[in-house]
């Protein structure tokens, strides 16, 4: 952290940092660079989404775009914040079921990664193997749950903020969901 210079977000909660100096510009920005490089990637895919809708190209064009806003946005709030906002939640959450949400999180992220380094790295002896365990497609169903339980766990941690004593259900007996016991008004 930059001589004399305080944190608006609080102190660092990142378990990694990268190789820049922290809240060096800017008391709100903790890695400027790393921050503001995330620009580009926002702006390239406003316009790819604007191109998609005005050519009246598939949906899917659209959301593709939307996705790689949206990474571009976590990017750079991240690197602005240092801050590892489910981690807290995490710790401070005690509801056995929440956390299980967040471990799965975890688990379907790793296993993700992993099928995906081994498709990209080892394709060429996977196809000859009697059976392609299509690693790569395995990425993009672990990566759907990873976004669900991502999506579910924040849900609690803010119906819990809100004092709206959450409890994590299940449809179907397997696909958590998030219900509200008690909504009381919060200004949180």
């Amino acid at each position: 952290m930059a001589d004399g210079m305080s944190s608006f977000w609080g102190p660092v909660t990142s378990t990694h940092e990268w190789c820049e100096p922290n809240y060096v510009y800017s008391s709100y920005v903790a890695e400027f660079f790393n921050t503001i490089s995330n620009i580009p990637c926002i702006l390239l895919a406003l316009i790819g989404l604007v191109n998609s809708l005005r050519q009246r190209f598939e949906k899917r064009f659209s959301v593709l775009h939307l996705s790689n806003m949206t990474l571009a946005i976590g990017s750079m709030l991240y690197h602005a914040t240092l801050q590892r906002l489910m981690y807290k939640y995490y710790i401070h959450t005690e509801d056995k079921s929440a956390k299980r949400l967040a471990k799965f999180y975890v688990a379907t992220l790793s296993i993700g990664t992993v099928c995906w380094l081994l498709d990209r790295l080892l394709c060429k002896d996977i196809t000859r193997w009697h059976f392609n365990p299509q690693g790569h497609a395995m990425w993009h169903v672990l990566m759907g749950f990873n976004s669900y339980y991502a999506n579910t766990f924040l849900m609690y941690c803010r119906a819990q903020q809100r004092g709206w004593d959450p409890k994590v259900k299940h449809f179907l007996g397997f696909f958590p969901y998030v219900k509200i016991q008690n909504r009381k008004p919060s200004r949180k």
